[in-house]
């Protein structure tokens, strides 16, 4: 049963839940055992301090506890440092209408008139043992109302006790920070904040199961008051799908690599009326709770019935897709800042998070290997006897066309570029079938040489991988060269003319070592010449007709003009300065330049 303040609330008054259950006794008290353990024992040996620092996330109960150790310090019944809660001073600080505890907001009262009324009022006696100062939000008071506390946090009066409470206490001044003694709240575990809400609803009559819990759970985010303010409204609405969206389909979609239900289930979110932005923060939430309860179950935040769903999708989804789905989701709501239409983001991370085959570089080669290896393992496993399912055969991609050269008109040299015609595979007739097995025709065996390099791994690799490690001439005439086919281990590479043919070969040692670095195989490289069709004469000009353009010259590229831009250097500067000058004085010799000339 939680405990409450049992402040004394009208009947027909609303008050919130977490007002309501607000803890009145250090017992009450959730998930702050080190604060509660020395503040009792303070209370208890009479070894109060004359200041306080709590700090702590929201919600976590440090108003509450400096509540409770006013009533502690005042209260006419205490035991072993429990306040009763019975008292008259226990009930007059429940209610607020105590003069021995005077709360301050310094978040709307910080300036130095409000810290200066303080500190003319604390030396004035009050009924109770002690007087209690609450400052809640301290880091915002201005710097002249932290040097007006100063003097009087340091040595206040023996019945003066001063509670500082911050959600950020690196902005307090360290020179109040070394005048208090600090305790540091933490967030509620899981199950600690599991067990309030179930002690919550028990008491309050809620019609909640416990799966309605485990989302309050994980929306409150380890505070208290959070988590009640969100029971609250799931309460009030009845849903609990209204105030967290429910991924469980969309994971399944995942873990199934299926982006067309990841996509669907989506959709149905996207319509609910959450936000892409709102849906990829708590999607990763999600994930980051399976990845925790792979790696370290302790730290994670989801309890009950999703913390058993979470668990089992994350094992079926593997550590490593996890990690890759959470970075893309990750990198998404960077992208969706400033993108035109965020929805469209967040549906591309989706689709890159069901299938991961679709990532660039090792990540999606290592997706397609790992689904290969569960192929193979299904396929072993398979009994004997039964077929696999069969799989499509994609349809062929033909082959760019290529515009066919004029007879007897020879290609520029940029037209060797160009992608090679494929040629059409020649269909090779099925082996007879016998009856009797030693009439069966002998296998045929695998050509000698034989190499699985095809010419579309020659062409990958031949601009950086081949003409990369050439230099100068040798790199431009191979330039001029066009791939034509592939023949088991022998690459044929067709050049222009004669002339440029006698080139390459001064080189082609070089070009095969080059290929065999690039494809692991030993490659013999023949190069041949473009010979122009001479099968029909070209038809006789008419006599209105133009005259012909001229035959293109034979002229050959000469390797002298082959110059690399790597390999020229900068002339030196005094070459440069003094051209004009030996100019002149080779045309007129025994002239003398003039000083400073």
């Amino acid at each position: 049963m939680a405990e409450s303040t049992q402040e004394p609330f009208a009947s027909d008054e609303v008050v919130s839940l977490y007002r309501r259950y607000r803890p009145g006794t250090f017992a009450a008290l959730r998930g702050q055992e080190h604060v509660v353990k020395a503040l009792k024992s303070a209370v208890r040996d009479d070894h109060v301090a004359h200041a306080y620092l709590f700090s702590g996330p929201r919600g976590t109960g440090k108003t509450s506890t400096a509540r409770i150790l006013a009533k502690a310090l005042n209260c006419q019944n205490a035991v072993d440092g429990e306040p009763c809660g019975v008292c008259s001073s226990c009930i007059e600080i429940t209610k607020g209408t105590s003069m021995d505890v005077i709360e301050l907001d310094a978040a709307s009262n910080n300036g130095v008139d409000a810290i200066r009324d303080i500190v003319s009022h604390a030396a004035l006696g009050s009924p109770g043992r002690h007087k209690v100062y609450i400052v809640d939000e301290v880091h915002m008071l201005s710097n002249a109302a932290s040097n007006a506390l100063l003097k009087t946090l340091e040595e206040p009066p023996g019945h003066v006790v001063f509670v500082l409470a911050t959600t950020d206490p690196q902005k307090v001044s360290a020179t109040i920070r070394s005048r208090v003694q600090h305790l540091e709240f933490r967030l509620l575990g899981a199950e600690t904040l599991e067990q309030l809400l179930k002690d919550v609803r028990d008491d309050a009559h809620l019609a909640l199961d416990d799966e309605a819990l485990g989302v309050v759970v994980r929306r409150g985010k380890g505070s208290a008051r959070d988590a009640l303010s969100a029971l609250e409204q799931v309460a009030a609405i009845g849903d609990a799908g209204d105030v967290r969206p429910t991924f469980a389909e969309l994971i399944e979609g995942l873990c199934d690599e299926d982006a067309s239900r990841a996509l669907s289930a989506l959709a149905v979110l996207h319509v609910s009326g959450w936000g892409p932005q709102q849906l990829c923060a708590d999607l990763i939430d999600d994930l980051r709770q399976g990845f925790l309860l792979l790696v370290s179950p302790d730290l994670s935040e989801a309890a009950g019935a999703e913390r058993e769903r979470l668990g089992d999708q994350a094992k079926r989804m593997g550590l490593a897709r996890l990690v890759r789905s959470i970075e893309t989701l990750g990198r998404s709501m960077v992208e969706m800042r400033d993108a035109a239409d965020p929805q469209v983001v967040l549906e591309v991370a989706i689709v890159r998070s069901a299938r991961t085959d679709l990532s660039h570089g090792a990540a999606g080669l290592e997706e397609r290997l790992a689904r290969l290896e569960r192929q193979v393992a299904e396929l072993s496993q398979r009994p004997a006897g039964t077929a696999p399912a069969p799989t499509p055969t994609p349809s062929p991609v033909p082959p760019p066309p290529v515009v066919p050269s004029e007879p007897g008109k020879r290609l520029s040299l940029g037209a060797y570029r160009a992608a090679p015609t494929a040629a059409a595979p020649v269909a090779e007739p099925a082996p007879e079938v016998t009856s009797n097995p030693e009439e069966a025709p002998p296998a045929t065996p695998a050509p000698v040489g034989a190499t699985d390099v095809s010419l579309h791994d020659i062409e990958a690799i031949w601009q950086s991988g081949v003409l990369g490690q050439l230099r100068g001439a040798t790199k431009a005439m191979y330039q001029a060269g066009r791939l034509l086919s592939v023949n088991g281990t022998t690459v044929r590479l067709e050049v222009p003319s004669d002339p440029h043919r006698d080139k390459c070969l001064a080189a082609k040692s070089k070009v095969e070592a080059a290929m065999k670095a690039a494809t692991g195989q030993a490659l013999i490289l023949e190069i041949v010449v473009d010979r122009p069709s001479s099968s029909s004469p070209p038809p006789p000009p008419s006599p209105a007709s133009p005259p012909p353009p001229p035959e293109p010259s034979d002229e050959v590229f000469d390797e002298a003009d082959a110059i690399d831009v790597e390999d020229l250097t900068e002339a030196p500067a005094s070459a440069v300065a003094n051209h004009a000058a030996d100019t002149i004085l080779k045309a007129f010799p025994g002239a003398m330049p003039e000083d400073g000339a």
